[in-house]
């Protein structure tokens, strides 16, 4: 998927994946952001983490609206480009859907630039973003066999 922005060719995938039918994959991500224009490419891979609030977690089912997710990314990619000044930025982005055992991979956020220094911004950006804005729930699975979903993202902020 290719945006075209301000004059530039912005290099740019974003997508919810279905965990019961296919995998997060590092190399369809780095097969993505390649390119010889780019002296940096980073990768960032959230994973499921054995403890959270004093709980031994086993796994975690995410769960959300996939265009709205889909969109968020795109948005908050074309920002980060706007506001970074990154030079031939480019972006992989891929979010799991429904259970994800411990260890397992939950995002990848893969991007490449003209310079590590803006790899790194861009990559931070996006993650930070992400977790700030983008309505993607969790429902952490514990040893003990409860669960309990986390306080999420909004979809539509509440007018008071």
């Amino acid at each position: 998927m290719y945006h075209t922005t301000c004059g530039r060719r912005l290099m740019f995938h974003g997508k919810v994946i279905e965990s019961s039918k296919e995998s997060l994959s590092l190399d369809k991500a780095q097969q993505f952001i390649a390119s010889e224009k780019c002296g940096a490419s980073l990768f960032f891979i959230g994973t499921v983490r054995n403890h959270n609030n004093d709980k031994n977690v086993t796994g975690i089912t995410y769960d959300s609206h996939d265009a709205i997710v889909e969109k968020s990314f795109k948005e908050i990619f074309e920002e980060a480009v706007a506001k970074l000044t990154i030079e031939h930025p480019a972006a992989y982005i891929e979010h799991a859907k429904g259970y994800i055992p411990l260890g397992g991979i939950s995002i990848i956020i893969a991007v490449a630039a003209k310079h590590r220094s803006q790899a790194y911004d861009l990559s931070r950006y996006i993650i930070e973003e992400i977790k700030k804005r983008t309505p993607i729930w969790k429902k952490e699975h514990y040893d003990n066999e409860e669960t309990s979903w986390l306080k999420g993202i909004a979809i539509i902020d509440k007018q008071d």
